[in-house]
C-alpha cells in the first residue's frame, strides 16, 4: 500500500506523522483539549479518518490501522491506549481510548500526541467448525506453562 487517504474532521486536526525515517508508527495528535481524571480513561477526538482503498483488498487479506501507546507519554504520564483496530471500511473519526494511570489527573492539550497508528497486514481465514483438534506436544497448557 503506497498511498492512504487520510481526511481532516476538525479545525484542530494533524497529519499523522512519522518521527524518523524507519518509524514505523505514525503519531496521531489530540484536537481537543481533555483532562483524564487519575486512575479513569477518556476517549480523545484526533479529527482524521482513515480511507482504505479497498478494491486492492479482498475478504480473506487485507491491511487494517492499529492504534498503539506511545513510549513517551506511556512512560512519562502511566498512560496506555485501548481499543486499537481501525476496520478497513471503517471512515468515522479515529478516537484514542486513553487510560491515566496516574495518581494525578493528566491534562492534554490540542496538538499533543496522544498515539501511533501503525498499518498491519492480517488473514481473515474462514473459520470452519470441528469437534477435535489436531495434538500437540503443548496440548492445552497455557499461562506460565513454558517457563
Amino acid at each position: 500500500m503506497e498511498h492512504l487517504k487520510i481526511k481532516l474532521v476538525n479545525e484542530n486536526a494533524v497529519l499523522p506523522t512519522r518521527g524518523s525515517k524507519y518509524s514505523v508508527g505514525y503519531d496521531v495528535y489530540s484536537c481537543d483539549e481533555v483532562i483524564i481524571p487519575a486512575n479513569d480513561s477518556k476517549l480523545i477526538n484526533t479529527g482524521i479518518s482513515l480511507d482504505f482503498d479497498l478494491e486492492k483488498f479482498n475478504e480473506y487479506e487485507c491491511v487494517y490501522a492499529r492504534v498503539a501507546p506511545r513510549s513517551g507519554i506511556s512512560y512519562k504520564k502511566k498512560t496506555t491506549v485501548g481499543a486499537g483496530v481501525i476496520d478497513p471500511d471503517y471512515r468515522g473519526e479515529i478516537r484514542v481510548l486513553m487510560f491515566n494511570h496516574n495518581i494525578e489527573p493528566l491534562h492534554i492539550n490540542i496538538g499533543d500526541k496522544i498515539a501511533q497508528l501503525i498499518f498491519e497486514k492480517v488473514e481473515t481465514p474462514k473459520l470452519v467448525k470441528v469437534e477435535t483438534l489436531t495434538e500437540t506436544e503443548r496440548g492445552a497448557n497455557g499461562f506460565g506453562s513454558t517457563g
